[in-house]
């Protein structure tokens, strides 16, 4: 089998806009060979969390609108709401969060859809062929009711997942807020009492009340937990810990068969944008300094050999000063997003993927100017 071909640009620019190279990069890529005549298209993409400030603008996502829009296709923008409390937990406040982030049909063309409805239970029940963990997956249903997919994608580090590319954007993201829960309850979390002050971070950013306060130290009610994640990566001291130490690589493996699931048996492309490639994902309320240099652009219809490209692009890149690894005692070749969560292993998703015949993890960088 040929190795996947996956399409790079750099960000560096002359005569033309960066957007203008994005457009000049999905055409190279192929992007013109998917019939998109009266078709619907799902661009599935992430608003950003209130707060955030490294989440894509919406130009990015006016080019590939615009584009579609262009070749007789009817885009839409669109997400699933969120497990945790937040701005984006039910489709009202995740349209005023879009709105506030700059989402409108003016600034991007398109209309924005939450693909699983007003509180995350509407969704269509997907079956997972060759799935080893589900055997179907809850997807938001505008989603699925989409003739063609198209992923565009914040590549940056998740304290859960390692790294969030497409495969993360597509198998979490598209999710149902019920799709969410069945990711991630073989996680439910733990504290270690010696290392928690009883701050109550924990409890104020979950939506279940699972983490309970009692005597200046927190416990975790697994009765209500859901086993999100969202407590571990907001507890200031490492006190709260997945349940179990392969959680991380089954949750890996479910986000790769929901992903399955979005991609089986209809067209779609993947759009990576590598830059201000954060540590956390998009779905905090803030972002801290990036971990590398931006990159570039990367395309292929290939998710998984996409996915590896960016992240091993990542991995070549140099460190930036004062960010969330910089005073780490580092090997020049180790791994970034491990670095920054070093109970995650990104790989996992590249393996299960390329099992399930979802991709390859072999490629072939073209680069387009």
């Amino acid at each position: 089998m040929e190795p996947a071909k996956v399409y790079f640009s750099d960000l560096r620019t002359d005569e033309i806009s960066t957007l203008e190279k994005l457009r000049r990069l999905m055409k190279a890529a192929g992007f013109e060979q998917i019939d998109f005549k009266d078709k619907y298209v799902a661009v599935k993409l992430h608003f950003g969390e209130p707060g955030n400030m490294a989440y894509l603008r919406p130009n990015w996502a006016r080019v590939v609108c615009d584009y579609v829009r262009a070749l007789g296709g009817k885009p839409f923008l669109t997400d699933c709401n969120t497990l945790y409390v937040g701005g984006r937990a039910n489709a009202l406040d995740h349209l005023d969060s879009a709105m506030l982030n700059g989402y409108s049909p003016m600034t991007t063309g398109a209309q924005c859809i939450i693909a699983d409805g007003l509180k995350g239970d509407d969704y269509d029940l997907v079956p997972i062929r060759g799935g080893k963990y589900l055997r179907a997956a809850k997807i938001g249903r505008a989603i699925m009711d989409a003739d063609i997919f198209i992923s565009l994608t914040h590549a940056k580090g998740h304290p859960a997942a390692g790294f969030g590319g497409a495969l993360k954007n597509i198998g979490m993201g598209c999710g149902s807020r019920a799709g969410k829960m069945a990711m991630h309850a073989d996680g439910k979390p733990y504290v270690q009492t010696d290392l928690c002050v009883g701050c109550g971070a924990c409890a104020k950013i979950c939506a279940h009340n699972g983490p309970q306060i009692a005597d200046k130290k927190c416990h975790i009610d697994h009765d209500a937990c859901t086993g999100c994640g969202r407590c571990i990566a907001i507890c200031p001291k490492d006190a709260i810990r997945p349940g179990l130490d392969s959680s991380e690589k089954i949750l890996n493996c479910k986000i790769t068969e929901y992903a399955k699931a979005v991609l089986d048996g209809r067209p779609s492309y993947c759009i990576n944008i590598v830059r201000d490639i954060s540590p956390n994902c998009d779905c905090h309320a803030e972002n801290d300094v990036p971990i590398v240099p931006d990159v570039g652009m990367f395309a292929s219809a290939d998710p998984v050999a996409l996915d590896l490209a960016c992240a091993e692009a990542v991995n070549r890149q140099p460190v930036m000063p004062n960010c969330a690894i910089t005073d780490l005692q580092l090997e020049h070749d180790c791994d970034r997003f491990h670095a920054a969560h070093d109970n995650t292993h990104w790989q996992d998703m590249i393996e299960h993927g390329k099992k399930l015949g979802l991709g390859s993890d072999e490629y072939e960088i073209v680069n387009i100017h």
